[in-house]
């Protein structure tokens, strides 16, 4: 975030902590801030007619917002699963700020094209048919160096793979015992030699 917003436009944001269970904004209030996720997790949900809920969307760093920034109204609301520490941006600086440095606007419109090709993987991603297969997906192309965090869990980390909880668990079993993945509380790791992913 420090690298995308302008100066002037940081020092009207503010950095706040966020604990579990926190609201962010609610469907049908006027976006008054974009929310950026430096830590923690957030998902974006809406109400379905029988009570549930669906989740739109999961972030564990970057903006949660950014679709609401000319919008009338949010149409989901934002929640916090994981503590987090979440800059909020007001939306009337960050218009006004897309608007006079076109320096900017082009960073922003730069930042809009990656999450938009993270979102054709994550597509993607969801279409591979196995367990195995999404996670050494996940792995190669959310991954540095073959490795990614599992800060937020195992169990968020299996939402966001489209998969239960246990046939996440059983999966990796199978994948250590393999030889493919290295498994740690909070990271998990392609082995040297895995093969690569495949539908």
């Amino acid at each position: 975030m420090l690298d995308l917003l302008p100066p002037a436009l940081l020092a009207e944001c503010e950095a706040l902590q966020w604990r579990k269970g926190d609201r962010l904004f609610a469907t049908g209030q006027r976006p008054c801030h974009l929310f950026w996720v430096h830590t923690g997790q957030v998902v974006l949900e809406r109400g379905t007619a029988n009570g549930a809920s669906v989740v739109l969307q999961r972030t564990h760093q970057g903006f949660v917002s950014e679709a609401s920034l000319q919008s009338p109204r949010y149409h989901c609301d934002a929640v916090v699963v994981v503590d987090a520490h979440i800059t909020r941006v007001p939306v009337p600086a960050l218009l006004q700020a897309l608007t006079d440095d076109p320096a900017f606007a082009l960073r922003w419109i730069g930042m809009l094209n990656q999450e938009v090709r993270r979102l054709r993987l994550q597509c993607e991603r969801l279409n591979l048919k196995g367990v195995q297969a999404r996670v050494l997906h996940w792995l190669e192309t959310e991954g540095t160096n073959g490795c990614c965090a599992v800060t937020a869990g195992y169990k968020s980390m299996a939402a966001e793979l489209g998969v239960s909880h246990e046939a996440l668990y059983r999966a990796l079993a199978d994948m250590v015992e393999a030889g493919l993945v290295l498994r740690h509380p909070e990271r998990l790791c392609l082995k040297a030699g895995s093969p690569p992913c495949s539908p």
